[in-house]
Parts: structure tokens; sequence; C-alpha cells
């Protein structure tokens, strides 16, 4: 197993991360224990989580996911396992959180609360990562960075990351920590896949040269890649489905930006590709997202235990010149299919 540091931490962490937005609504706790468990003793060691969790966002569950991760935690030992969390940015949007009435920010106010309800529905008294779930346009980066930095004097958090950010949020925000002495962002958790490659167009840059690692989610495009959506009949239970079934117009608008013609299509040339050389599409599109230099851990995630196999298959797989380059001309002909 190949352990990689997260930016300029101690934290070493395992090539796949398991992403846990589907526990207490897709995955009910028993399924969810068993998808931890399968994914710890393959392996990995880092699980990555969020106080909106989990998805889609509402307040009827709202906190569900850090209650299931904290009961599980109670079955391992707490050093053996490094720990992500995050803070609910502002309300924007398709995202309207239905934590605090929704009426969320990156202060100093919500950040202290945030941290507080994480750390006790997760049952520990410190988290490894604490990421801003998404940038506050508003609030002053100073203000958020003030208290993450008393957070990791108090013990209550190690490091901090941000998430959904930009090239310019993320060098603002470490060039003003560096001006006020605080601690900077280590982490970036960005959406990035074969279908959506735009961290390469700027945020990789700063990433490279700052050494500052992306955490990348979503590496099978929602599930795209997997190729169920290219199918005939589609498992209602399926994420987009079951968000089409919703009736709910942000859901709707994401459902079109992951599933339409141009996602379809790459999808149908890539698995081409994975057959050609033997692979499972699923386990090809996982190895093509955290085979960049900048990347720690990607992340993956599941509603059903069997869905790990083909993801963690590529914990230790490295594809060829010749996958690699086969995957870019599909990018050249289809080009940001995501938009």
């Amino acid at each position: 197993m190949e352990y990689r540091y997260i930016g300029k931490t101690g934290l070493r962490v395992s090539p796949i991360c398991l992403g846990t937005m589907t526990f207490g609504s897709s995955a009910d706790e028993k399924e969810s224990f068993k998808i931890m468990d399968k994914a710890y003793d393959a392996g990995v060691n880092f699980f990555d989580t969020a106080e909106l969790y989990p998805v889609p966002p509402k307040e009827s569950w709202s906190g569900e996911t850090e209650k299931i991760v904290g009961r599980w935690l109670k079955t391992k030992s707490r050093d053996s396992i490094i720990i992500a969390s995050k803070v609910a940015g502002a309300a924007n949007g398709w995202f309207v959180p239905p934590i605090r009435h929704g009426l969320t920010a990156i202060d100093r106010f919500h950040i202290k609360r945030a941290v507080e309800g994480s750390l006790k529905r997760l049952q520990t008294d410190y988290i490894d990562l604490y990421q801003v779930h998404w940038p506050d346009q508003l609030v002053p980066i100073e203000e958020a960075l003030e208290v993450f930095d008393e957070l990791i004097k108090e013990g209550k958090i190690r490091y901090i990351g941000t998430s959904n950010d930009t090239a310019y949020g993320l060098t603002k925000a470490n060039e003003v920590a560096k001006c006020k002495g605080y601690k900077r962002f280590e982490s970036i958790q960005n959406n990035f896949s074969l279908l959506n490659r735009r961290f390469l167009d700027s945020v990789a840059e700063v990433c490279k040269k700052e050494q500052i690692s992306l955490l990348p989610y979503s590496p099978l495009g929602g599930g795209v890649l997997s190729g169920k959506y290219n199918k005939e009949f589609v498992d209602p239970k399926a994420r987009f489905a079951w968000y089409m079934s919703e009736n709910n117009p942000r859901l709707t608008s994401q459902v079109k930006r992951f599933v339409n013609d141009k996602t379809l299509e790459s999808t149908k040339l890539y698995i081409d590709i994975a057959k050609k050389h033997g692979l499972s599409p699923v386990t090809m599109a996982i190895a093509w997202s955290k085979q960049f230099d900048f990347i720690a851990s990607t992340i993956i995630g599941a509603r059903k235990t069997e869905q790990l196999d083909e993801a963690l298959a590529a914990m230790d797989l490295t594809l060829s010149k010749e996958i690699l380059k086969e995957c870019d001309q599909v990018h050249q002909e289809i080009l940001y299919p995501m938009g």
C-alpha cells in the first residue's frame, strides 16, 4: 500500500478515500457499517464526511451521516483512521443547507458551532482534516482562517482544507494565512474525473507549485462512468434517477449537468477503452483520477457493499501510457462534457 501525504501535513492517507454521503439516505446504518468495514479491511485509512450529509440535503436527516460514522469509529482504533469533515458554506446554487435554517456562513459563529456539532456526532475529540464545504463570497477569509487557527491550537482539528474552490480563492486564502501567520489550506476537494477535467485548467498549477493536495470527488462522474445511465433500464435507486424523482429544480439541474448527450457518448468511448485493456470502466476511471502527482487520495462512494470491489481494485493500479493517451483522445474529441 502506497500511503501519500496531504499537502505539507503529517497526514499519510491511502490513495483511496471512502466518501460517506450516502450513509443515512441510500445506505442504512447496517449497510454503511459493512461498507466502511470492507474499505478499512482493504487498507483504506481515510474517511470523508460533512455536517451536511447525507445527500440530497434534507432537514430530517441532516447530520445523520456523522452519527453513523461516529458509531462505527467506536469499533476501531481511532488513531488508525484519518477523518475529514466539513463546515457547510453559505447557501448558494442548488445547495441550500438544512443546517441552522439554511442561513449558514463561513464566519466565527458558524464554524465554532459546526465543529462542536461534528465532534459530538463523530464521538471524537479531534478531526484530522476540517474543510470549508464551499467558499463564502461575502465573509472575509481572514475571519475563517483566524477561527481555524484557534481550533488547531485547541487540538480540535489538526489541519484545514477547502472544497469546490477556485485557483483565485485557494491562492488568496493561503496568501492571507501566510501574511497573518495562520495555518493554511493544505488540501482542496473538487470535482475531478474523466468527464470533468476543469481542475487541470488552472487550479492544478497552484497545487503543484504550492504543494497543496487535491482530494478529487466524483471520480465516476456521479456514477455515470460506470455505464449505468447508458443502459435502456436505469435502476430507480441510482443517484440521478432518484434525484429526478424528487421533483426538485436544483436536483434536476444537477442531473442535466452529469447526464447529457456528451457525457453519455464520452462514457461509451471510455468503456470501449476499458474493455480493450481488460479493465472494468469503474476501475479505470478511478485509477485515472488518482494518477496525478498533485493528488493525495481519490474519494469514492457506495450505497451497497458490492459496489466497492471495482473501486478498490484501482488502489494499486497504475494505468499505462497507452491507456492515458487513448483517454486524452476521447477528451479532445468531446471537450468538457460536463460544461
